[in-house]
């Protein structure tokens, strides 16, 4: 039966819990299908998930940096780009149990992805297809089509106090 998953929030641990769902899928034999927006290639998770049996990570092989500091035509090449990764995503959804589509949320909010496409896509789901979308401000329109939801809060951070991203833990 299909279900919609959601982890969004301010707080750290969404990737982490999508991907958690995606090795707990891979360890029943399910196939699984990660399609990352807006992060580079250099994370942990992608050199696991990339070595587990079932799971197939969709490569980035651009980055554009933080949306607020591009261009114009920047972000015009971003959103063609997406699109672009959208469509891979859609083709390997078809052969997974479990899609994870990481980030969506930003993509979504940016217009880097057509909105319409993704409800039409969420809305008629294969029975067989669990998909887990990740990132800040979820809106309204996926809040009411997901079946879970979890919102991470921070609390504390060691961001906050000016410690930069560390290897092996934020990525």
């Amino acid at each position: 039966m299909a279900k919609i998953h959601i982890y969004t929030g301010d707080g750290k641990g969404k990737t982490s819990a999508a991907v958690g769902l995606a090795v707990r899928m891979a360890g029943r034999q399910k196939k699984v299908a990660v399609v990352r927006f807006l992060k580079t290639e250099d994370s942990g998770e992608v050199f696991a998930l990339r070595q587990i049996s079932g799971v197939t990570v969709i490569p980035l092989d651009k980055s554009f940096g933080f949306v607020w500091n591009m261009k114009e035509e920047e972000k015009e090449e971003a959103s063609r780009y997406y699109h672009g990764i959208w469509e891979k995503a859609m083709e390997a959804a078809s052969q997974a149990d479990l899609l994870v589509l990481d980030e969506l949320m930003a993509v979504w909010k940016y217009k880097f992805v057509d909105q319409a496409q993704v409800l039409s896509f969420l809305e008629n789901l294969p029975q067989r297809l669990e998909v887990a979308m990740t990132g800040r401000d979820a809106p309204q329109e996926l809040l009411e089509l997901a079946d879970y939801v979890t919102e991470m809060k921070k609390v504390k951070h060691p961001f906050d106090g000016g410690l930069a991203a560390r290897e092996g833990v934020e990525y």
